[in-house]
């Protein structure tokens, strides 16, 4: 038994000897422990005893927060592959007047935050609003003598969150769609099968994975939401913990909420794996020829793929531009560019280090052959799963703790109050950014890497450069795009991320997102507006760069196959059937 140990101990000390892994596995290491960290702070809160609030909670609101939940991700999953599904396959396996460019434009509503959305119709669809206003002019009817659906309930937030977060599916589904074998639905149109036989028996399952994945990338940033059930007064596990937390001051219930919520969040992840198993789908790298639709059906097939674009970016849009141009309280000011400067500020620094980590991250598991480190980069990019509410909470508990032990001590040893030092700051924030938003990095980054080959690491090594060096003069000029894209990915994200951002901010140092939530929350909406249309601007650039790539690899998927068919892609190829 002695030996056996003693065994166990030397193979566990070979393992992570700091010669074998280096500096850099030792930073892959670190980083995962302080990813890990809000987590485990959060879950800690279950073993604290609470005051009454945890008990008058669970009496009176929880099962509340848990029916909300439930019934906001089912509607909401409804809504996405609803949305995602049809349209990406709509665009992918038909052509049409106007397929071309809705095939990119359908990304657009991601620079849309459901919340934005939530107070552009909020404005429209009230009683006071132009939509009811015009319907009691044109009937006679007055207000509660006819019914109308109500914007501000459970249906409303899923129906905005729905538009916003669509996109998710549509890109994987699409995806999906483009990987399926021409033969494999040529035999089924010899079976027999239609155009919706052939969707519903043959692509369907096929795109099944992509389509699972997307939709829980979707619930997680259901679960993750607070500006829009917050608005809309729709009590989920998002606004208890900022209410326990707030309202009640107990952070240890605060804390004990996360943790339920953490527990949604994993049961998304594992039943997302299970379902996709070890599903594998081979192909013949032969994609399916596009059918051609004419009359009622190319209309029905450009209205359908309209409807998501135009009610989860164009009307919203419409709706706070109209608003930012007519209402006179609405005018840039000194408080506008500290919004600005305030937002470029956090995005900037938190996109520098995310990508600066990442590509450490990235080149540690490419230098570095140990297990450790790779399953510690696993572990590093397991944040953005994660709700921003639970990393705040995780973060501040902690913090909170430390900076009143640093108070108490200075204060008893050299008679200074110093206040909080971590607890509210910049650097707190950033930190919450970085296990957000790393995963977002860390893939693009990686991505990045891989297409550097092998050759020039060994040929920089018999040059006698280093590993820093190497990764300096070699690596990084070549993944120029790379790196300039993942900054941007995290650039985007965290100027849209309302619930970190309006927890641990630092005091009066807004930004555009927290000012439009406060803002909309007083019920000044035509003033929300114009931060609102600026974190969109901002949002909007990027992403039409991205979605004009996706438009320009899928028409040169299509060219290499008809070329592999030997003729060009026919725009009037066999009508639908």
């Amino acid at each position: 038994m002695t030996t056996f140990v003693a065994a166990l101990r030397s193979r566990i000390a070979s393992d992570i000897s700091v010669p074998r892994i280096g500096a850099l596995g030792i930073v892959s290491l670190v980083t995962a422990a302080l990813v890990v960290a809000p987590i485990a702070a959060v879950v800690w809160n279950i073993f604290l005893p609470s005051d009454a609030t945890w008990a008058h909670l669970i009496s009176t609101v929880l099962p509340e927060y848990i029916k909300n939940t439930l019934l906001l991700l089912l509607l909401v999953a409804t809504g996405v592959i609803l949305c995602g599904v049809l349209s990406a396959w709509l665009v992918t396996g038909y052509q049409f007047p106007g397929q071309r460019a809705l095939e990119w434009a359908l990304i657009l509503p991601m620079a849309m935050p459901a919340y934005v959305m939530a107070y552009a119709y909020t404005d429209w669809l009230q009683a006071a609003g132009p939509v009811q206003t015009t319907l009691r002019e044109i009937t006679g009817w007055r207000v509660r003598e006819y019914w109308f659906p109500e914007i501000r309930s459970l249906p409303g937030a899923a129906a905005m969150l729905s538009f916003a977060l669509y996109p998710y599916v549509y890109l994987l589904a699409r995806s999906a769609f483009f990987e399926q074998s021409r033969n494999t639905h040529e035999a089924a149109r010899l079976a027999g099968y239609g155009a919706w036989g052939r969707f519903w028996h043959v692509s369907l399952p096929l795109a099944r994975t992509g389509i699972v994945a997307g939709a829980a990338l979707a619930l997680m940033e259901t679960l993750a939401d607070f500006g829009t059930v917050s608005y809309f007064a729709v009590n989920t596990f998002t606004t208890g913990i900022y209410r326990a937390w707030l309202s009640l001051g107990d952070a240890v219930a605060a804390g004990q909420l996360a943790t339920c919520l953490l527990v949604f969040v994993l049961a998304m992840l594992a039943l997302e794996r299970m379902h996709r198993g070890g599903a594998r789908y081979t192909s013949n790298r032969t994609p399916m020829t596009p059918q051609a639709l004419r009359g009622w059906k190319a209309l029905g097939a450009f209205l359908l793929c309209t409807a998501p674009i135009a009610f989860g970016f164009l009307v919203p849009a419409t709706i706070l531009l109209k608003l930012a141009l007519t209402d006179p309280e609405v005018h840039f000011g000194t408080r506008i560019y500290g919004l600005i400067t305030n937002t470029f500020i956090l995005a900037g620094i938190a996109a520098v280090a995310a990508v600066a980590v990442a590509l450490l991250l990235a080149y540690a598991a490419r230098t570095v052959k140990s297990p450790l480190v790779h399953g510690a980069n696993r572990l590093a990019v397991l944040g953005y799963a994660l709700p921003g509410a639970v990393i705040a909470v995780g973060i501040l508990l902690p913090l909170g703790r430390v900076d009143n032990t640093l108070v108490a001590w200075m204060q008893q040893q050299f008679g200074v109050r110093t206040g909080l030092l971590l607890t509210g700051s910049v650097t707190a924030l950033i930190y919450a950014y970085l296990v957000r938003f790393l995963a977002v990095a860390f893939q693009t980054v990686e991505a990045g890497l891989t297409r550097v080959t092998p050759s020039m690491d060994d040929a920089a090594r018999s040059l006698g450069l280093s590993p820093a060096r190497t990764l300096a003069r070699v690596h990084m000029p070549i993944m120029r795009s790379s790196l300039a894209t993942a900054a941007l990915l995290v650039f985007v994200d965290v100027i849209k991320e309302l619930p970190a951002t309006f927890a641990m901010r630092p005091f009066n140092f807004d930004t555009l997102a927290v000012e439009a939530y406060n803002l909309a929350k007083d019920e000044r909406i035509a003033e929300a507006a114009l931060p609102a249309l600026l974190m969109v601007a901002i949002a909007l650039a990027p992403l039409i760069l991205l979605s004009r790539q996706i438009a320009r690899s899928s028409q040169r998927r299509l060219s290499a196959t008809a070329r592999d068919a030997g003729a060009a892609v026919p725009y009037n190829d066999a009508p639908l059937q």
